[in-house]
């Protein structure tokens, strides 16, 4: 609804611009132009049987992986009308993304949240209705990335998008070095290359699509054969260690890069890019969450240089051309999934995961969803016991919704919300470390508070018996302290100082996440809840 105090001021504001068109109309994000690419399928496509295009020689700099930490201020959901901007400031006309805040929006903006104004009322806390405009003072100064967004978010995530995605057929088809090589995997032995990168991809939720074009255009191991042994051992060039070599963990850090440019961007805590040699630059506030994750993976072993050919969409031996050729234009599969979020939307009602009337430990606040340097999604609840270790607990761990079971494998346990089975559509719900043992099948439709399964070691590294719990939303992990609050029956999830740390509230109470099982860290399900 459109409040007509605010669009008296918007048309003010607009009247006082014009006077300033001359000297500003070569600036089209002043005046809001939607960066809106333009669908094109390329008339180019690389058939399975052929080689890919060249790629530039790269030089590759290894650097460490980035721990992704963030906080935020609880949200409260309340409508309000912001303020007018300064008018010394001259405005950016900002057309709000799928996901959008305005408290990740003012962060991008180096603003405050009162700066920002609309001829529609907005949310204070929650997420914006996408293409909602937003009047932005602009105040950054310092040297911008290109405002080109080249990838859309559905192409980072794991999303439907990606669902009918034959991952092993089109890399047989491809018939390079990725369709016979073969590594050892802790979890699973002798394990091939199809397997090593689809189970990557579901695990954490990442585009299969993307990671097979990222290692054929750094190493060509899709369509070709690696260029030399240093390719063959690190084919996404990241070495620190000797054991970093595989393409498990090479396409691991791959995906924690990507991810902590597009979480990081998504919440607001991701401002700028950091090159190997220590020159920074600005990321452009109006690009959206994909293409940050490209934009930062490129970066963490390319100085600007490169970095600026390997990301400019003009450039034919561009990492974005190469994609085109590689999967046809994404913004097309976009437009089949995209927005993400609706507006208004909220979590839906969740209990916590354990039944009632019985002691369990909140042992660790917000840490990476599925890899330890992941987004910071999910938090760990531990059962009581005399004694330390990795034997099945007796108590019994519930679901926290009512659900269709769509996968139960190897101490993962996930609830399908809307129950279709399609773990990258709507909510759900990932439960790791449960037990084999009194395990729910798949296909099992559960109402909120009934049996799952046991808490155990099972799945993943683990130090002793817990239970690991993450919301997705359309393939999205979902952080806690963000538009979409993290509620477990009344309790809010509050980020700490650092992963793995932080807090339960409700109302007066808090519960402080602790590894050892400290008293602060008790938490009891009441029988009403």
């Amino acid at each position: 609804m459109y409040n007509s105090a605010s669009m008296k001021q918007f048309i003010t504001l607009l009247a006082t611009l014009a006077l300033t068109l001359s000297a500003c109309a070569t600036e089209n994000s002043l005046w809001g132009v939607q960066s809106t690419p333009t669908a094109r399928i390329p008339t180019v496509t690389l058939p399975a049987s052929s080689t890919a295009s060249p790629r530039p020689t790269d030089t590759l700099i290894p650097t460490a992986t980035m721990t992704l930490t963030a906080t935020h201020p609880a949200p409260t959901q309340t409508l309000v009308q912001v303020s007018t901007p300064n008018p010394q400031d001259q405005p950016i006309l900002y057309y709000a993304q799928s996901g959008d805040s305005l408290d990740s929006i003012a962060r991008r903006f180096s603003v405050d949240v009162d700066e920002i104004t609309s001829p529609k009322d907005v949310p204070q806390e929650g997420l914006i209705e996408a293409g909602t405009l937003l009047i932005v003072p602009d105040r950054i100064e310092a040297k911008k990335t290109p405002n080109d967004k080249t990838v859309p978010d559905s192409e980072v995530i794991f999303a439907a998008s990606a669902s009918n995605f034959d991952v092993a057929a089109y890399i047989t088809e491809a018939g390079g070095f990725l369709s016979t090589y073969k590594q050892w995997v802790t979890t699973s032995g002798t394990t091939s290359g199809t397997d090593v990168l689809k189970k990557l991809s579901r695990d954490n939720s990442a585009n299969p699509r993307l990671l097979l074009a990222l290692l054929e255009y750094e190493s060509g191991w899709v369509f070709g054969q690696p260029t030399d042994m240093f390719r063959e051992k690190y084919p996404m060039g990241f070495q620190i260690q000797d054991d970093d070599q595989g393409l498990f963990k090479q396409l691991q850090w791959t995906i924690n890069q990507l991810f902590a440019g597009y979480y990081g961007w998504r919440s607001g805590t991701l401002t700028e890019l950091t090159f190997p040699d220590g020159e920074t630059i600005r990321l452009n506030p109006e690009l959206n969450a994909g293409t940050v994750a490209i934009q930062y993976f490129f970066s963490r072993q390319r100085n600007r240089s490169e970095w600026e050919r390997v990301i400019d969409p003009n450039s034919p031996s561009s990492f974005v051309a190469y994609y085109n050729e590689m999967f046809a234009d994404p913004w097309v599969r976009a437009a089949t999934v995209e927005p993400f979020f609706a507006p208004g939307m909220t979590q839906p009602e969740l209990a916590l995961p354990f039944e009632p009337n019985v002691q369990w430990n909140y042992t660790s606040g917000p840490h990476g969803a599925w890899d330890r340097e992941g987004p910071l999604a999910a938090i760990d609840f531990a059962p009581p016991s005399d004694h330390k270790g990795c034997d099945v607990s007796s108590l019994w761990v519930t679901a926290a919704a009512s659900g269709l079971i769509a996968r139960a494998d190897a101490g993962v346990v996930v609830i399908d919300l809307d129950s279709d089975g399609n773990e990258q559509t709507g909510w759900t719900l990932l439960y790791l470390h449960i037990a084999e043992e009194g395990r729910i099948p798949v296909g099992t439709w559960v109402k909120v508070n009934d049996r799952i399964g046991h808490a155990s070691c099972e799945g993943g590294i683990s130090t002793g018996r817990h239970v690991h719990f993450a919301r997705k939303y359309n393939g999205e992990w979902i952080l806690p302290d963000s538009a979409l609050p993290f509620v477990l029956g009344g309790w809010t999830i509050h980020f700490g100082a650092k992963p793995y740390q932080g807090t339960m509230t409700r109302g007066a109470r808090t519960v402080t996440a602790d590894p050892y099982g400290q008293a602060w860290s008790v938490i009891i399900r009441e029988p009403n809840e």
